[in-house]
């Protein structure tokens, strides 16, 4: 299990985005993350909360991806990263703490 969270963990850090205005996301991505690994190792997220909290990220960096292709992020994009970002890091919590 903690290969598998630190592959994914890897994964994130290849699609570094070259936009700064991006970088925030990412940032909170690399960070939540740290906590999914950390609330895996820990015991407290069990394995149907981590491939659920997978999935999510994953759909999250797809449309980071997407949203990237012109090379930038509008205001509405970063807009709705941020709340998908708020809703995974609420999610975590949830998970970590039940």
């Amino acid at each position: 299990m903690k290969r598998f969270a630190y592959a994914a963990l890897c994964a994130a850090v290849i699609f570094l985005p070259t936009v700064a205005s991006a970088q925030e996301v990412y940032h909170r991505e690399v960070h939540q993350q740290h906590r999914i690994t950390q609330g895996v190792e820990n015991g407290s997220i069990n394995k149907r909360e981590y491939r659920s909290l997978e999935r999510k990220e994953a759909s999250l960096n797809a449309a980071r991806r997407h949203d990237l292709r012109n090379g930038r992020l509008t205001s509405r994009e970063r807009q709705q990263l941020n709340r998908r970002e708020n809703s995974i890091s609420h999610s975590i919590y949830h998970d970590k703490h039940n």
